[in-house]
């Protein structure tokens, strides 16, 4: 299959695309996605090309959007929306988990909800504490919700048609940080450009990455570092710098999991380090790390150790300070090793 260079957005643009195209039941809609393109310009040229009817903008009413979203789901359409930032879900939230989630259940089979809902997360763009949110705990504590994150554009793209192809709601969580790129993980306020540098390479065409099916990024035998989306850049970087045979692995998704890959990794290595953006309190590292303790007890050299987000609103003018860096991620390598 022939690939292409392209950034994240383009990707995604890619993905809805060739579904589009693909499947006359994909819809794509929300706020400001149909004649602009959406703010990161995700679905630009979509409704040029598949038609008004296709790709449509709505009022700004997230809670009216996943409504009119799970309605359609449920008819049999195949909607894909973009909630504008993750942070503006939260009016949506009620729609999301007792509808979107339990329509599979409540109806016992009769109906489904193949929604996927597209949410640009975390910070990155100085966008202070209403634009730069990372929620995805809240997701994947509900049942009946998938959640993916990718950190790369072919996964972005295989992830997002494996959502639109699955018959459940799936929430996919952009990272802002990997838009646009390069990013190195290193120097990351230097690393950051909108000029859309590409990223990587994607298949053409059409492909998916299986839900529930983590990645080896990095192989290692002294420490295995589990995190997903800008994080994994990151601890590569921080795995550079330390010069630390560490394993490093992206989740992709987080519902489901990949246990299996967990397990194999941290019984190899006896360590085990969590990295995530999100605030560390009832973070999904700490399921992770309950998850590692549970099923690798008895393989573990040290305690698993958690880099996150402070625990406080979030901070417009220290953003790049919130941000768990190289230097935190090698802080709790070297902790771990110690131990």
């Amino acid at each position: 299959m022939a690939v292409m260079q392209m950034s994240m957005v383009e990707a995604v643009r890619n993905g809805l695309d060739v579904m589009m195209t693909r499947d006359p039941r994909v819809i794509v809609f929300g706020e400001d996605v149909g004649y602009f393109g959406g703010v990161f310009r995700c679905t630009q040229g979509l409704q040029q090309k598949h038609g008004k009817l296709r790709c449509f903008d709505t009022p700004i009413s997230e809670s009216g959007i996943v409504g009119a979203a799970i309605g359609m789901a449920a008819y049999g359409l195949r909607p894909c929306v973009e909630i504008q930032f993750a942070d503006y879900m939260y009016p949506a939230y009620d729609q999301i988990t007792q509808e979107a989630s339990r329509i599979r259940y409540r109806s016992n089979g009769d109906f489904t909800c193949p929604l996927v809902i597209r949410m640009p997360t975390g910070g990155g763009i100085f966008g202070g504490e209403t634009h730069s949110q990372s929620p995805e705990a809240l997701f994947t504590h509900v049942s009946g919700l998938k959640t993916v994150i990718p950190s790369n554009p072919q996964d972005a793209k295989g992830l997002l048609i494996a959502a639109i192809e699955d018959p459940d709601p799936v929430i996919v969580l952009e990272p802002k940080r990997l838009y646009h790129g390069p990013f190195d993980g290193h120097h990351e306020r230097e690393a950051m450009s909108w000029k859309g540098h590409p990223l990587g390479e994607v298949p053409e065409g059409h492909y998916h990455v299986p839900l529930g099916h983590a990645a080896i990024r990095r192989e290692g035998g002294d420490l295995t570092i589990l995190t997903y989306g800008t994080m994994v850049h990151v601890a590569l970087a921080a795995v550079e710098e330390q010069g630390i045979d560490a394993e490093v692995i992206d989740l992709r998704s987080l519902i489901p999991l990949d246990l299996e890959t967990i397990e194999a990794s941290v019984r190899k290595t006896g360590r085990c380090v969590v990295a995530h953006e999100a605030t560390l309190t009832s973070g999904f590292g700490a399921e992770l790390a309950a998850r590692v303790q549970e099923t690798c007890f008895y393989h573990l050299e040290a305690p698993v150790g958690r880099v996150a987000g402070w625990d406080v609103p979030y901070p417009h003018a220290q953003e790049w300070f919130y941000f768990p860096g190289p230097e935190r991620v090698g802080r709790a390598l070297r902790e771990a090793m110690e131990a």
